[in-house]
């Protein structure tokens, strides 16, 4: 009988990584470390020790925590002239989206600062265990699947941008293209990085060898990040944002990042609203989660979030006054019939983990010697409300990213968080109300197909009865059906132990590759 713990990630090899560290007599937080190193070589365009993340952990005793290491602008801000900044678009199939890449992009990483800090406080095996599995991927290589190899269609024009990419993550078979599936990619530059931090500690990412190369290229190379940039990154533990939904308490993501707030805020409009008394997938249940996802952007922006300090966003967007005034407009209606991935680990003992971690779509540099993507967090217009070179200096920047924990009257846990950038609010906020209004298990509350609406456009994943969907047309003229499950909608990938028969259950979401695996 597995006793040890529940994975929900990406990726196989993730997941093998993971699992061998609980075997190993690891603990969640372990498993989660373990499983992000593997998961920079196994899903290489989501995850990179160059980018930023969070976890949000809940301890056995009851502790609730909030690891903030995400990027941060640089303490200085070159000429726009001078910057190399270029765009380029991304092809998801049925929609495009436009990025920025190339040296001016990167903001300060905070993913190896984040690791060490997570690891000193909530760690159990050395951290040179925690590594191997990792290690010997990047050695050996990992088959690309075919969800992999379809991400790097996505993104080919950062990954074949230049010639150090090209050597990377290019096929060996087929000039001119990433990997294929099928194709083993390894990664024994990284393999060695990776080594050498568990020996040598984060410094020699942040003040060593390694930050001075980035310095270099960056200087000479059109980049804003100095020296004072990596000696001076912090990793923050912040008190989690709690709030209540029927008989559950909800942990999230709390502010400078924007999306736990965007959740919670859904999650008061919908309160009072009987939306668990609709039918799943009707009109009426489809309208009304439009309806709160068009509120919530507005009320975004009416509230001017971007603008509030971490101290009084919550208390700005989640002021009883502005949930009534937004909630009144939901119940004067009739109520008629971007690279991230998600790492979610409950251990035996009950200690729970949500890790998102993202390095945008890769700023397509790669530190030399290290096989390290860069993040192109500047380049991400969702991240940057005041525009491209105008963001304040030496500031954290504010995310979409929500990992985060839920526990259910009936005292089980679910750990659970998604990727998709602006769809990770929307994706986590479904898989919340399909388990607390819907009563649905978590399996089928992660496939159940999803809505977006974002800037006027209604999407909407494949698997609603069409005649329920046609019904939304008057009220939503600009809607896109999508074949299928889509990545565009989120990975969510879930765990749940319910203590009362020590039952262990996972779903690692389809649309982004995801695997369950108990131990």
């Amino acid at each position: 009988m597995a006793n040890k713990g529940v994975i929900a990630v990406g990726h196989p090899d993730t997941a093998a990584a993971a699992a061998a560290i609980l075997e190993d007599g690891g603990n969640a937080y372990d498993a989660a470390l373990a499983a992000l190193f593997a998961a920079c070589v196994a899903e290489p365009v989501l995850a990179s020790l160059g980018g930023g993340g969070f976890l949000l952990a809940r301890t056995a005793e009851g502790r609730v925590a909030a690891y903030d290491f995400f990027t941060q602008t640089p303490r200085q801000r070159r000429d726009e002239a001078d910057v190399d900044f270029f765009p380029i678009v991304t092809d998801f199939g049925t929609a495009q989206q436009e990025f920025h890449i190339g040296m001016g992009s990167i903001a300060t990483p905070g993913v190896v600062r984040g690791l060490f800090l997570v690891h000193r406080d909530l760690g159990r095996l050395p951290m040179t265990r925690i590594v191997e599995p990792a290690a010997a991927l990047g050695r050996t290589g990992v088959e690309v699947n075919g969800f992999q190899a379809h991400l790097f269609d996505v993104v080919e024009p950062i990954y074949m941008s230049n010639a150090t990419c090209r050597a990377v993550y290019g096929s060996r078979e087929h000039e001119g293209v990433p990997v294929r599936r099928g194709e083993v990619l390894a990664n024994a530059e990284f393999a060695d990085l990776i080594e050498a931090l568990a020996r040598e500690g984060e410094g020699l990412f942040y003040r060593g060898e390694v930050a001075r190369r980035i310095v270099a290229d960056c200087q000479a190379g059109g980049g804003n990040l100095g020296e004072a940039d990596f000696a001076g990154y912090r990793a923050i533990v912040r008190r989690p944002l709690e709030r209540t939904f029927r008989t559950a308490r909800l942990f999230t993501n709390p502010p400078p990042s924007t999306g736990g707030i965007l959740i919670a805020f859904a999650l008061e409009l919908l309160r009072e609203t009987g939306l668990g008394e609709l039918r799943f997938g009707s009109r009426a249940h489809l309208e009304r989660l439009a309806e709160v996802m068009a509120l919530t952007n507005k009320a975004r922006i009416d509230s001017c979030l971007h603008e509030a300090d971490e101290d009084r966003a919550a208390a700005v967007l989640l002021d009883p006054d502005l949930i009534d005034a937004y909630r009144r407009q939901i119940a004067g209606r009739p109520a008629t019939a971007r690279g991230t991935t998600q790492i979610s680990i409950i251990d035996g003992d009950g200690n729970a983990a949500s890790m998102t971690v993202s390095n945008g779509e890769g700023a397509a540099y790669i530190v030399p010697g290290t096989g390290v993507m860069l993040n192109n967090m500047l380049g991400e217009a969702d991240i940057n409300p005041y525009g491209f070179h105008r963001w304040p200096t030496d500031v954290r920047m504010a995310s979409m990213m929500s990992p985060t924990i839920l526990l259910r009257g009936d005292g089980a846990r679910v750990a659970l968080g998604s990727g998709g950038s602006n769809r990770i609010r929307t994706a986590i906020l479904q898989v919340l109300l399909n388990v607390l209004a819907f009563g649905m298990p978590l399996d089928e509350a992660v496939d159940s197909p999803r809505i977006h609406y974002e800037e006027g456009r209604l999407s909407v994943e494949a698997g609603f009865d069409e005649d329920e969907v046609r019904g939304l047309a008057a009220a939503y003229p600009d809607m896109e059906m999508w074949e299928g499950r889509n990545f565009f909608f989120g990975g969510a990938h879930s765990v749940l132990f319910d203590p009362g028969p020590g039952r262990f259950a996972g779903a690692g979401d389809a649309r982004r590759g995801g695997v369950t695996v108990t131990v």
